[in-house]
């Protein structure tokens, strides 16, 4: 059989653009704050400037990027005080999100996410945190689409996206990260017994645990948080 070269569709290049930046932006190695370059994101992604900026513009309706008269795009950065705020609403949604799932998921869902469980507990036990915090991130957005409340989740979305670097970051302690897997085991448990106000606690203290370790990180200096507001 002789390779026959598949032309990728023109549509899916920013979206594939915008996944690669969107793990740089999660990871650190674009620090918050810092402007981003195209030319060098174009070379480095392998695409033009107009898939690029179709993949920036995505990524700054999602939270992660500014768009700043005079300056271009910057990766978010928070303040102190945007990241208390942003965790205390984050964990009322992802509190109300499984609750809700926990009283509505269908058995297909339930194996769907105790299988997506399974494989992030190799990737921990592996110590491979970009593959764990990918299907951690995963579990979170198939919990909140099991709460069948099409607004809800939009919110969520739109408000966890400011946070995922910063949760990302929250598992680099090891004692830290094995606390927030033993958590999502009991998210696993709470979801099989269809239990939501068990859902709801292990939730809220998921989020404030989540919070802390990003408030000791910044206070320690290991978190940047770039050009604060």
């Amino acid at each position: 059989m002789s390779a026959e070269v598949i032309p990728i569709p023109r549509a899916s290049l920013h979206e594939q653009a915008a996944q690669r930046l969107r793990q740089m932006l999660v990871e650190g190695r674009i620090a918050p704050g810092a402007k981003l370059n195209e030319r060098e994101l174009s070379e480095l992604l392998n695409v033009s400037r107009t898939p690029l900026r179709e993949a920036i513009k995505m990524l700054a309706a999602e939270g992660l990027v500014e768009l700043l008269p005079n300056r271009g795009a910057v990766a978010v950065s928070l303040s102190e005080a945007d990241i208390l705020n942003t965790f205390e609403v984050m964990a009322g949604l992802e509190a109300q999100c499984g609750e809700l799932a926990a009283q509505r998921i269908t058995p297909q869902e339930l194996a769907e996410i105790q299988a997506m469980h399974f494989e992030m507990l190799a990737a921990y036990t592996r110590r491979d945190l970009s593959t764990y915090y990918s299907i951690n991130a995963r579990i979170h957005s198939a919990i909140s689409a099991a709460a069948r409340n099409p607004v809800l989740s939009s919110v969520y979305q739109q408000v966890n996206a400011r946070l995922q670097a910063l949760r990302f970051r929250s598992n680099q302690d090891e004692e830290k990260w094995k606390r927030a897997m033993k958590e999502h085991e009991r998210m696993i448990e709470a979801l099989a017994k269809h239990d939501g106000a068990a859902m709801r606690e292990v939730l809220l203290t998921h989020l404030a645990n989540k919070r802390d370790v990003v408030l000791e990180q910044l206070r320690a200096g290991l978190v940047a948080l770039g050009g604060a507001r």
